[in-house]
């Protein structure tokens, strides 16, 4: 599945136009390597992800095509969540 469409569907960026744009300024890598909208995502897969004042890693643990709202957080563990300084804006 495309991270993108991953990001959307489990409700971690609630549109694909954005999930596309924080991709492609290199604020997502998929297990330590900087990963494009298009990068193709697999069960057990470590996602990081940078919102402006955090970062967020999650593992992916199941992958569905759609998902009802409270079905989508169980398509990843949270493993990690910390601020960041905000000097990096």
């Amino acid at each position: 599945m495309r991270l993108d469409k991953f990001l959307k569907v489990s409700r971690l960026i609630k549109r694909r136009t954005l999930a596309k744009e924080v991709a492609d300024k290199g604020r997502i890598t998929i297990n330590g390597q900087i990963a494009k909208a298009s990068s193709n995502v697999k069960t057990g897969d470590e996602l990081e992800i940078r919102f402006g004042q955090k970062t967020v890693t999650v593992q992916i643990d199941v992958l569905q095509e759609s998902s009802r709202k409270e079905e989508a957080a169980n398509m990843y563990t949270v493993l990690k969540e910390e601020k960041v300084a905000g000097d990096d804006l």
